[in-house]
């Protein structure tokens, strides 16, 4: 990028100016710095955290990373709040069940990673946080299946996707109650498992506490686990390994 920026402005095709817009490592809009190299050392574009966040402020950092990348996306956004950015950039999409915005340059080529990331949920009502996981992943370049409403209060549902989510290059399993779902998975599959846990449950299950805790203990080799209803982190975490397989596969 360097040396293309450099090359444009010996040739006049771009003033020191532009130039210097281009080469920043982040853009202060006042209320927040824009990371414009989180691509170049993390391997995708900073993610906007919607909550807490005005409208207005979403929309300028929305527009500034748009300005320098292929993709935007922005997690934990309200319905009227994505319909007040669309109003203003109306090529952005909105997924209401995982409350996520997303754009994507129209020059965008789909991904060419071979395999695909698992996403298990193990009932209807963790759907919200596993469809955070499954867009997050397929906006970041990775393909998604998706497994729902398997839990072990019905093992045979599993083990009916039992081979196809054992193909997988990663699975993220997402389960609520007491969280067993991603110890029987890890039990199965022989590739990592990024475990989700939700806040779903009665009184006991503490807001996700007790999920956090079985999977945290889980006795199934290769799992990880990220925080209570954080379908993001699974998401990420799953495109990340998804992509350092293809990576190693391309330079064996």
């Amino acid at each position: 990028m360097l040396e293309d920026v450099l090359r444009q402005v010996q040739d006049g095709r771009l003033s020191v100016e532009d130039a210097a817009k281009q080469l920043a490592t982040f853009e202060n809009l006042g209320f927040a710095k824009v990371d414009h190299h989180r691509k170049k050392r993390q391997g995708f574009p900073e993610i906007v955290y919607g909550e807490g966040k005005s409208a207005d402020q979403i929309i300028g950092i929305a527009k500034a990373l748009q300005a320098q990348n292929h993709e935007v996306l922005i997690t934990r956004i309200s319905q009227e709040k994505a319909e007040q950015l669309q109003n203003v950039c109306p090529d952005y999409r909105y997924d209401p069940v995982a409350r996520l915005l997303f754009w994507k340059h129209a020059d965008h080529r789909e991904s060419r990673l071979k395999g695909y990331i698992a996403v298990v949920a193990a009932g209807t009502s963790d759907l919200a946080v596993a469809e955070e996981a499954a867009v997050t992943a397929e906006v970041l370049g990775s393909h998604v299946r998706r497994f729902y409403d398997v839990g072990v209060a019905g093992i045979h549902r599993l083990l009916h996707h039992a081979e196809e989510i054992q193909q997988a290059a990663v699975s993220v399993v997402v389960a609520g109650m007491e969280g067993a779902l991603p110890s029987v998975v890890g039990g199965l599959v022989a590739h990592p498992v990024i475990a989700v846990p939700t806040s779903v449950g009665y009184g006991a299950s503490f807001n996700g506490l007790s999920a956090l805790l079985t999977m945290l203990n889980s006795c199934a080799s290769g799992i990880s686990v990220v925080n209570i209803d954080n379908g993001f982190g699974g998401g990420y975490n799953a495109a990340l390994i998804h992509q350092l397989i293809n990576k190693g596969a391309a330079e064996s």
